[in-house]
């Protein structure tokens, strides 16, 4: 019996009952945003078919050069899309330099100090571990400077005369902007709160449901090695004793160390 549970693509296709349920809400209340829902489901499942095959090639390099070129590929695409949601952007390159520009020292600070601290793969640019943990931050990342840009430049147009006002009677730009810009902060931050404040009560952590689903017992280690699994099944093992010896089967019996 396999370690996981195995869908076909009628039942993956079942999902896209609720995705048509909601152009119909659209339609029906005249929200206008049918035509992007279904466009935004097509458009996933073409990304994550596509994905799929590269990663598959990334896996097998281990290359340095594929890696970082993926990280910086992520990161521009999701620039690129905090940009696309804003209602009012800033002239020229200033609203894609300044989120992605943000996006990239946020996530990939968050990344290198996860992959050097906690998980310590060999390499550490080891693409099973970066990319995966480089998405989950960059979600995250999206979002918040999303909301942050948006809520920045909308604020500063409504705001316009005060913050004339105020330049013309010698107020620095910061001192001018200040109001706004604590406003357009406030609401990058505030799903990352909500989020935090509501997880392990109403939310799990994406990597901690996953494991959970897998059958990770809930102490000890918790990212086995991929390499010490050569067949590919998930394995658990302990600390202080070599791949072949720490290695358990999936029923939890110890496999046979390799010669």
């Amino acid at each position: 019996m396999p370690g996981y549970i195995a869908l076909n693509n009628w039942e993956l296709a079942g999902a896209s009952i609720f995705v048509l349920i909601d152009a119909g809400l659209s339609l029906a209340f005249g929200l206008g945003v049918h035509r992007s829902l279904l466009f935004a489901a097509v458009r996933m499942v073409v990304q994550l078919t596509l994905v799929g095959m590269v990663l598959t090639t990334l896996f097998s390099l281990v290359s340095p050069l594929w890696t970082g070129l993926a990280a910086v590929g992520m990161v521009l695409f999701a620039g690129h899309e905090a940009v696309q949601r804003q209602e009012r952007q800033l002239a020229g390159w200033w609203s894609y330099g300044i989120g992605t520009g943000s996006m990239m020292m946020a996530s990939g600070a968050v990344t290198v100090f996860a992959l050097a601290t906690a998980l310590r793969p060999d390499p550490w640019y080891d693409p099973r571990y970066a990319i995966p943990l480089l998405g989950m931050v960059l979600g995250n990342c999206m979002t918040g400077v999303g909301l942050g840009l948006d809520t920045l430049t909308t604020s500063l147009a409504n705001r316009r005369a005060g913050v004339e006002a105020q330049l013309m009677l010698g107020a620095s730009r910061r001192a001018a902007t200040a109001p706004v810009m604590r406003v357009a902060l406030r609401s990058a931050l505030m799903p990352v709160i909500n989020s935090m404040a509501a997880t392990g009560v109403v939310s799990l952590p994406g990597m901690m449901t996953r494991q959970i689903l897998g059958g990770v017992p809930r102490r000890g280690r918790q990212i086995p090695d991929p390499r010490d699994v050569p067949d590919r099944r998930r394995h658990r093992f302990g600390r202080g004793h070599s791949s072949a010896d720490r290695s358990l089967s999936l029923d939890g019996r110890p496999s046979p160390a390799s010669p």
